[in-house]
């Protein structure tokens, strides 16, 4: 068995002063529906925020395109001046429309104004780190980076981004963005059931850097999700703890940045750090992806 330390354990990110617990939080859902406007409740939006950094969370991750510029305000108005050992995460890369469309924005002049908007709105000089999201919806899209990363890596010699990191990427986009400037985590598409990025999260821990999953519960068939909820139930857990806990046990170089506006699933997701996982309630979990790749097989 596997027991998890409290919040997961620790991981320092490369060539950084920050070390983190692994269970930190997403604040994505601090905004409104769809990721859009303010959020139905703004009082318990900055207590789950709050609550999670009293709890020990010191790792947030966010995007001041989610609302737009909500969440990074609630952050703001609930946790600064922030303190010592917090480390705020944020991306760029895309833009809002007026629609709530989400529309790609990797050229410099977006790139720029992303920044100036995240400071301001997290009322800080400098951002710990800045991860350029790339490729589509869920998966990457392979070619160059190289444009809009150099624009990231001046406003770092700059003094405005402290370290960078990569979202929504390829191995190869990855390898390209090291020749330009050192990036200290990936943010991907992961879970259980999707199960892609195996080799290069191997590839990532071998060199220290931080994998950080997105949609933990995404993607999943109904097969598969019963499966997830049987094992779930055999632990007096939820499948949301089931899936986290698996990631915490994946790779240690695996940092969680589950998102909620609910503070009991705060509290239900933090708890997910102190679940054992025996080698048989694994070997149930891996055989969902490896399932899934045998049906694909057979579609082909």
């Amino acid at each position: 068995m596997t027991t998890q330390n409290q919040l997961g354990g620790v991981f320092t990110l490369p060539g950084t002063a920050f070390t983190v617990h692994r269970m930190g939080y997403g604040a994505m859902q601090l905004a409104g529906p769809n990721v859009w406007g303010p959020p139905r409740d703004s009082a318990q939006a900055i207590a789950v925020l709050r609550e999670a950094i009293d709890t020990g969370v010191n790792h947030i991750d966010t995007s001041d395109f989610y609302g737009p510029h909500v969440t990074n305000q609630i952050i703001k108005e609930a946790l600064h001046p922030y303190r010592d050992g917090l480390v705020i995460v944020t991306k760029l890369g895309a833009r809002r429309g007026e629609d709530a469309s989400w529309i790609p924005a990797l050229e410099r002049q977006h790139l720029i104004a992303g920044v100036e908007d995240n400071l301001r709105n997290l009322g800080v000089d400098a951002l710990d780190v800045v991860n350029l999201r790339v490729g589509g919806f869920a998966a990457p899209v392979e070619g160059s980076i190289e444009a809009p990363f150099t624009v990231l890596a001046e406003l770092k010699a700059q003094g405005k981004i402290r370290h960078l990191g990569l979202s929504n990427i390829t191995a190869a986009q990855f390898a390209e963005a090291q020749r330009i400037a050192p990036a200290v985590g990936v943010q991907n598409f992961y879970n259980v059931a999707n199960r892609e990025d195996d080799s290069f999260i191997q590839q990532l821990a071998a060199q220290g850097v931080a994998y950080v999953p997105f949609f933990p519960l995404g993607g999943f068939t109904p097969m598969q999700s019963t499966v997830l909820d049987s094992a779930a139930v055999s632990l007096h857990a939820t499948p949301m703890q089931l899936a986290l806990a698996w990631l915490l046990q994946r790779s240690p170089n695996i940092l969680l940045i589950p998102g909620t506006s609910s503070l009991q699933h705060l509290r239900e997701n933090l708890t997910a750090t102190q679940l054992e996982l025996s080698p048989e309630i694994v070997e149930q979990l891996d055989a969902i992806a490896t399932s899934a790749g045998k049906t694909e097989a057979a579609a082909v």
